[in-house]
């Protein structure tokens, strides 16, 4: 695990100490120290540091830094059954706190979220606010994120297009999956391969993301690992008024290698609505192509995208403008739960929940694979 946090001072030493009992350390580690400038804003002492090994399904109590307050977390499991929670376009509203207290009224595993994280739009103080705002949550369990439109930070003339802010505060395990950017990376947990991807840097078929996702989808060992699950910001499939074919580039350069490799699930932000489709490649309903679900509608301060179209789709099996969570139950090798709950006052009330075959226990989709589409991967 990787523990990040901020401090004024740059004095601070960049060490975790940790233990499994509260308010006693057995083991302590030393990480790095960062900070970035924009414009006449500089940030605090970014520390980053890597803790482990850790035993699984395990809490532990750690500090930060040699003093301040004590905090805890739990480790996922090792192996199945896990539980994913996913929030997209999160934002720091009171919608954004509803959210989170929904979240946290259930136990869960492991957070997702694919993309707009504090919508700072260059306004820095917002990134520390945000950190200030999920620290509860964020110091409890595993967060996991990828970057969206609002973490790109830039200013015409002065400033180009970047994630500065982005990367030197939410820093993912890139280097560790053998990818060059902290824009797209993946890890594995519990049977489960989840891959992040970075809708707003290079993904044509000759882009370092492109190669690094079809090397990455090779590698994944299905016996092993059962479920992949891919998660990226602008949709590919979209039935709302908003965002209209702004993933459409994306998808006809990547869809191919997700579909030959049986991705099981693609989650995706952006659309501040939650929309779940069947199963699907290529615009067509696809019995070993991905589930896809849009779930931005995390809380943020742009509100809720409320027009869909009038007619729909045939593939788009459930839709609704309201804010809320996912979560992902991964059961078994070959069963996972799907819910979306919405926020709903006092409770968060499940409104769409579907089962989830994995498609490598699928055989009829991997006899129609072809030899040249394993080539391919």
């Amino acid at each position: 695990m990787r523990v990040s946090w901020i401090t004024e001072d740059e004095h601070v030493q960049s060490v975790v100490e940790y233990g499994t009992e509260a308010g006693k350390y057995s083991a302590k580690a030393a990480g790095e120290q960062t900070h970035y400038q924009f414009l006449l804003y500089r940030s605090g002492a970014i520390h980053h540091v890597k803790i482990g090994p850790l035993r699984p399904s395990t809490t532990y109590f750690y500090r930060c830094g040699g003093s301040g307050p004590e905090f805890s977390f739990k480790t996922p499991p090792a192996e199945l059954p896990i539980e994913f929670v996913v929030v997209g376009d999160l934002g720091q509203t009171k919608w954004t706190r509803s959210t989170l207290r929904h979240v946290e009224s259930k136990e869960y595993d492991v957070f997702l979220l694919p993309g707009d994280l504090s919508y700072a739009d260059t306004l820095q103080f917002l990134w520390d606010s945000f950190g200030r705002l999920v620290e509860t949550s964020a110091s409890g369990r595993p967060w996991m994120v990828t970057n969206g439109n609002h973490e790109i930070e830039s200013i015409p003339i002065i400033l180009p297009h970047r994630f500065e802010a982005y990367n030197a505060r939410w820093l993912m395990p890139h280097r560790e999956s053998d990818s060059s950017s902290n824009l797209y990376y993946s890890f594995e947990v519990a049977g489960t391969h989840v891959i992040m991807l970075g809708s707003y840097t290079d993904f044509d078929a000759g882009s370092d993301q492109y190669k690094w996702l079809r090397t990455d989808l090779a590698r994944i060992d299905r016996l092993r690992t059962p479920w992949v699950v891919v998660l990226l910001h602008a949709p590919w499939y979209n039935t709302n008024e908003a965002h209209q074919g702004e993933g459409e580039s994306m998808r006809k350069a990547m869809e191919e290698l997700l579909y030959n490799a049986r991705v099981d699930l693609v989650f995706a932000g952006h659309v501040h609505a939650y929309e779940r489709f069947t199963r699907i490649y290529d615009n067509k309903a696809d019995s070993c192509g991905p589930m896809y679900v849009t779930i931005g509608d995390g809380g943020n301060r742009e509100g809720l995208a409320l027009k869909f179209k009038n007619r729909g789709s045939p593939l788009s099996v459930f839709r609704e403008s309201s804010f809320g969570h996912g979560r992902l139950r991964m059961v078994n090798e070959t069963h996972a739960h799907w819910a979306w709950h919405r926020n709903n006052d006092a409770d968060a009330v499940e409104a769409d929940q579907v089962w989830i075959t994995s498609l490598s226990s699928t055989k009829s989709c991997w006899h129609d694979t072809s030899s040249a589409a394993r080539d391919e991967l």
